[in-house]
């Protein structure tokens, strides 16, 4: 009865088996695990894509997507991503960072940051293989990979708001940024040595097979698996082991652990991970 009357309020019709066929579709297609408690999200977000197609109800828009519109099916999954990133974030995941560069400095460095999302996260990564070699032309590749194509271009335009940078120190926005122009005042923009560094794409981590090459010294992959299931983790994380160095480091997020695949990768503590099987012939200390 409860969504009965929910239903007649809104101005889409939306029922719990339009949410059931979007949690698979979203499961299907980028791995995502949607909780019960998201079905407003879902409404709210998807809602606007009923608009902008002129669709009158759910049920149509879900038959359009599973008819394989694949530039629709792009867009869904764009909606329904979150997208919550900052520079700097986890700071201290940084200062292990820098400390490991300058351990493998004699030789070219090769970095993925698996979820990229607006540019934050790479960019900062960036700034700390800087900050590592003092030279804006650190010896350092960075793949930058996000599902959302629509945070992908934002990233790799490198122009961000005055809030976004305001928690940067006054050398860091001095060293790393310019002043926006024209149409960007107010605004800063990265400068072009930094994008140099980095190379974005899209990557869908469910992928059979990733479309990279390895080995990455160190690889990002934060408050990302949080949005899978254990088997969906499992299955990613395998994929990750031939792509990592056998000295390299796997950086999760605060609020994940990889305890059930500790036959893949081995904690050093603080969310930082290496390959089980280095692990296995004597590991680093924790960090």
């Amino acid at each position: 009865m409860a969504n009965a009357v929910e239903t007649r309020e809104r101005e889409f019709h939306f029922t719990d088996a339009d949410f059931e066929r979007v949690r698979k579709l979203i499961y299907k297609h980028a791995g995502i695990s949607l909780a019960p408690i998201k079905r407003d999200m879902v409404y709210s977000r998807l809602a606007r894509r009923l608009r902008a197609l002129g669709i009158a109800s759910f049920g149509e828009y879900l038959a359009h997507l599973e008819a394989n519109d694949d530039t629709e099916r792009e867009t869904f999954v764009n909606s329904l991503t979150t997208n919550l990133t900052s520079f700097f974030r986890e700071a201290h995941h940084f200062d292990i960072l820098l400390r490991h560069l300058q351990t493998v400095m004699h030789r070219p460095i090769r970095i993925w940051c698996s979820a990229a999302s607006t540019g934050e996260e790479p960019y900062t990564l960036a700034m700390t293989a800087c900050e590592a070699f003092d030279t804006l032309a650190p010896p350092v590749a960075i793949v930058a990979s996000d599902i959302d194509t629509n945070v992908l271009a934002t990233a790799e335009r490198g122009v961000y708001p005055m809030e976004r940078v305001e928690k940067l120190s006054r050398e860091r926005l001095r060293r790393f940024f310019l002043k926006g122009a024209g149409p960007n005042a107010g605004q800063a923009r990265v400068r072009p040595e930094l994008q140099k560094l980095l190379n974005f794409t899209r990557i869908n981590l469910l992928d059979a097979r990733l479309p990279l090459q390895g080995p990455f010294d160190v690889m990002f992959c934060r408050n990302v698996m949080i949005y899978f299931d254990k088997p969906t983790q499992y299955a990613i994380l395998k994929k990750f082991v031939p792509l990592l160095r056998e000295d390299g480091l796997l950086f999760a997020g605060h609020s994940e652990s990889f305890l059930h695949a500790a036959d893949l990768f081995h904690s050093l503590g603080r969310t930082v991970y290496e390959r089980a099987d280095r692990a296995a012939h004597g590991h680093r200390p924790r960090l």
